[in-house]
């Protein structure tokens, strides 16, 4: 005899009102559990990018996650004790014909602390090639007024 027809007959061996209880509690268990792991996940984030350098920033990444060229973008996973940076340091007209080129850097950094509340990822660029990150639950940034980037807990290496 088979699994299906061996699970079949124990199913029918139980009496109606068990199967009534198992029909009724099982949807209520698969809910219960899928609002469990939804609860333990950490939401999605909106990336928001921060350009304290004299170079315009055209391009940047968040493992992998694109981050535009300025203001807001929504919605990506971003997970990992370290994170990994890519932007592309473009020219102003004046840059460009003083001889200065479109480059990529990349760093990993460390993925600052976060609760379930923040939901904004601050990636700022500063001068030297640094990247400092930071999340909030709005747009407000702990790096915003720095001119230079702030000590870091973990020093940046080259990809």
């Amino acid at each position: 005899m088979n699994p299906v027809d061996q699970g079949l007959r124990r199913w029918r061996a139980l009496p109606a009102s068990a199967r009534s209880l198992i029909k009724l509690l099982l949807p209520i268990v698969l809910v219960l559990t899928y609002v469990a792991w939804v609860y333990t996940r950490m939401p999605g984030a909106i990336l928001y990018g921060h350009n304290h350098t004299d170079r315009p920033v055209f391009s940047y990444f968040v493992n992998e996650a694109w981050g535009g060229n300025g203001g807001a973008v929504c919605c990506t996973r971003i997970e990992g004790d370290v994170l990994t940076v890519q932007w592309i340091k473009s020219t102003t007209q004046a840059q460009y014909e003083a001889g200065l080129r479109e480059e990529t850097i990349t760093r990993r950094v460390p993925n600052p602390p976060r609760t379930r509340q923040d939901k904004y990822l601050h990636v700022h660029f500063f001068p030297g090639d640094q990247v400092r990150l930071f999340w909030s639950a709005n747009l407000d940034s702990l790096y915003e007024n720095f001119k230079e980037a702030p000590e870091q807990e973990v020093a940046d290496e080259p990809h």
